[in-house]
C-alpha cells in the first residue's frame, strides 16, 4: 500500500508508511490523526477534501503548518510565543 503525504516544501510525496498527523491544507493546520475537533469537521462531511498527512511535526511545521490548539494544546501555546 502507498500513502500520500506532504513534504516539508508543501509538496506531495508517496510513502509506503502512513502519516503521523493530519492537516488542514486551507486552515495550515496539524494534529493528531484522533483530534477531536478535527473528527467532528469530518463527521460534518466539510474537512476530508483539504485534509493532508505529514510524517512527522518537524516536517508539518516546515511546510508553514501551526499545530492545533484542540490537540497539540502545549505545541500550539510555544508557537504562539514565537509568532
Amino acid at each position: 500500500m502507498s500513502y500520500t503525504l506532504i513534504g516539508p516544501d508543501g509538496t506531495p510525496y508517496r510513502s509506503e508508511f502512513p502519516g503521523t498527523l493530519g492537516g488542514h491544507r486551507r486552515g495550515k493546520i496539524y494534529g493528531r490523526l484522533d483530534c477531536p475537533s478535527a473528527l467532528r469537521w469530518i463527521a460534518a462531511g466539510h474537512y476530508v477534501r483539504h485534509r493532508v498527512f505529514f510524517a512527522d511535526e518537524d516536517t508539518a511545521r516546515r511546510a508553514g503548518y501551526r499545530p492545533c490548539a484542540v490537540c497539540l494544546p502545549g505545541e500550539y501555546e510555544a508557537w504562539r510565543a514565537r509568532t
